[in-house]
């Protein structure tokens, strides 16, 4: 299976043989091109850009992939692509390259939902989490708990109501003056950060419910670095404070997750999944609390065509197979996908 990952400025690709029993040790090669330098001068992903960049890199990538598997395309036996949610150019870029690599092949293409990848990126793992679980996913401009009764089976538990903890990482640090990508910045200056210096609202946990809502804090930072002397170490002080925050109200929200559902495991996906300080204080969480957790390594919190090769490749081996006609949704209820009636 060859997953295409275009979604938003990372060009993603991987080989997966398919192994029911133990997905991960199916994963064959896996290559990914960043764009970070090509946006750092527009402080942002500029979505032209993007998918003009997707068009360079696709191609070149899975010939590497290829080449990395010692495999030809004539052993590809499915592609899968990341059809939404995303930025519609970057999106048709990968359906449209997949879709034809697929067609030429005489192999099936599949359309995967960007966040059930996420979802899913733990089961590659040696020791993948079984459903029923509770999955965080924190990534770009999502922050969202989802109940998992089976693969396919999603039932939404809370969501973003304006900024996400991603969004909320990169736009505070640009405010306060630092590179891009603002968020893994913002992370390493919280290192060198004393504790309790700052301390900021742990935003909607004064209330019942699991929704999200990071905007006030944002500003809540804004005004706090404003009115200060700006110094490097208040800087960083400022920083720790506000990932501190971000953390604890993760954290926070997990727990009434878990507690809501009566699950005792906790999957944990996204690019903000990669941050030090929330792997262990969630993992502390869970030895507390007397649940598990579980995180995919760094290299597939973030955006990777690996994700979508064993999502599709689920999809697939439960016989959903699609049209060849090419359609990509830049909006995308994960409620709305069908379930698996096979999960592994």
């Amino acid at each position: 299976m060859l997953g295409v990952e275009t979604s938003c400025d990372e060009t993603g690709v991987a080989l997966l043989r398919w192994e029911p029993q133990a997905p991960g040790s199916g994963l064959l090669a896996h290559a990914l091109y960043s764009q970070i330098r090509l946006h750092a001068d527009y402080g942002g992903v500029v979505p032209e850009l993007a998918s003009r960049d997707h068009v360079r890199k696709l191609l070149p990538l899975v010939r590497e992939a290829l080449a990395q598997a010692g495999l030809t395309p004539a052993d590809l036996g499915g592609v899968a692509y990341t059809a939404g949610p995303g930025l519609v150019g970057a999106l048709l870029v990968g359906a449209a390259a997949a879709r034809a690599m697929a067609w030429a092949l005489g192999v099936p293409a599949i359309g995967v939902h960007h966040m059930e990848g996420h979802l899913l990126a733990p089961l590659l793992e040696p020791d993948p989490p079984a459903p029923p679980f509770v999955a965080l996913l924190v990534s770009g401009g999502h922050s969202m708990l989802v109940e998992v009764e089976a693969i396919g089976r999603y039932r939404l538990l809370g969501d973003t109501l304006d900024d996400a903890a991603g969004e909320a990482f990169d736009k505070t640090a640009k405010l306060m003056g630092l590179p891009y990508p603002g968020g893994p910045a913002l992370a390493k200056l919280a290192e060198q950060g004393r504790p309790g210096v700052f301390r900021f609202a742990r935003p909607m946990t004064d209330r019942p419910g699991l929704d999200f809502s990071f905007s006030g804090l944002k500003t809540q930072v804004l005004l706090a670095w404003q009115q200060s002397d700006r110094s490097e170490q208040t800087r960083a002080d400022v920083a720790r404070g506000f990932e501190e925050a971000i953390v604890d109200t993760l954290v926070i929200k997990c727990r009434r997750a878990l507690e809501a559902t009566g699950t005792e495991r906790l999957v944990i996906a996204g690019g903000v999944g990669a941050n030090r300080r929330l792997r262990e204080t969630l993992a502390a969480a869970g030895r507390q609390d007397g649940f598990r957790t579980y995180f995919p390594r760094l290299a597939f919190c973030t955006d990777n065509g690996a994700m979508i090769a064993l999502a599709g490749a689920i999809r697939l081996a439960a016989g959903q197979g699609q049209d060849e006609a090419v359609r990509v949704q830049p909006r995308w209820d994960l409620e709305s996908l069908p379930a698996v009636a096979a999960a592994t």
